[in-house]
């Protein structure tokens, strides 16, 4: 059986191992398409996306349309006659112009068990919501936002210390695989697709850096999710002594009654504890204002926290 063509459409690091697995089972890529590339930084040095970076070190040509609605980028992917177009966290919504152009329609690969956090954040709000377990479908793109009928999932236990930056790699592994087994025999595979059930379906936003600032007046097990969530990025947040103070691992402990959040009521050689609204935290990784990640020994070797102190 000739190899399947294949357009595929990716951005971030999610994306990579797909597109390796896809070169490396001998699937016919014609092209990738890649957001355009960036600025970033004082000197506005221009940087490639992941999957650009990756197509390149492969040699395989690489489009980065503005938008995917223009006359142009639609007649760019049509006469690359396609037989299926991936789509993995590329960033754009795809016009029905581009999904009606390959044969076996437009396939993506989303990190979650669908209808369940659709949207932009699924993995985040996976740890934020306390799952235990999230994994990956594969679906049949449509017009709507991750709507499409499902052709196969793959479920994934969650450790209880599973953080987004964890999380996000085991699933783009998983994601790749799946994928691969779906295009072992895709026609059967699009026979046998199942429609969501819209009444199951939550969705998710961006989550952005306006939620990192710690709220102690939370309960502790919804900070350390936050904590968890926000790893690698953006970072958890509160305020020692006037400037950030970044957390990066901390266990839920019982707290102190009648103790103000916020208030460090426990200090050890290797941690210190903060009471929360509810119950209180044992911080054990921090990270100071212009420093890098440190285990709290380190930390409190030249910074003094006492009982008592507000952070």
């Amino acid at each position: 059986m000739t190899p399947l063509r294949m357009v595929f459409m990716g951005t971030p690091d999610f994306s990579v191992p797909s597109l390796q697995s896809l070169y490396d089972a001998g699937y016919d890529i014609a092209a990738v398409v890649s957001q355009p590339d960036k600025q970033r930084g004082r000197g506005k040095k221009v940087t490639f996306s992941p999957v650009k970076e990756k197509a390149l070190a492969l040699g395989i040509p690489v489009f980065q349309p503005d938008s995917m609605r223009g006359e142009d980028a639609i007649k760019t992917i049509a006469d690359l006659h396609p037989d299926v177009i991936i789509v993995i966290a590329y960033g754009k919504i795809l016009p029905k112009a581009v999904l009606d152009i390959p044969k076996y329609g437009c396939l993506n690969v989303h990190g979650s068990l669908l209808p369940k956090y659709r949207g932009a954040a699924p993995i985040q709000y996976a740890i934020k919501n306390g799952e235990t377990e999230s994994g990956v479908t594969i679906m049949l793109l449509d017009e709507g936002m991750d709507t499409g009928k499902i052709l196969k999932t793959s479920v994934l236990p969650l450790d209880a210390k599973e953080t987004t930056g964890t999380l996000f790699d085991k699933l783009s592994v998983i994601g790749a695989k799946t994928l691969l087994d779906v295009l072992t025999d895709l026609p059967a595979c699009e026979a046998g697709a199942v429609p969501q059930d819209e009444a199951q379906a939550t969705y998710t936003a961006k989550i952005g850096k306006e939620t990192a600032c710690i709220d102690w007046t939370q309960d502790a097990v919804l900070i350390e999710r936050l904590i968890r969530t926000l790893d690698p990025h953006p970072g958890a947040f509160t305020t020692l002594a006037g400037r950030r103070l970044k957390i990066w691992s901390a266990d839920v402990v019982d707290g102190s009654e009648g103790v103000a959040p916020g208030t460090v009521i426990a200090v050890a050689r290797k941690s210190f504890t903060v009471q929360a609204g509810r119950q209180a935290l044992c911080i054990r990784e921090v990270q100071p204002e212009s420093r890098k990640r440190m285990a709290v020994a380190q930390f409190l070797q030249g910074n003094a926290l006492t009982i008592g102190q507000q952070i």
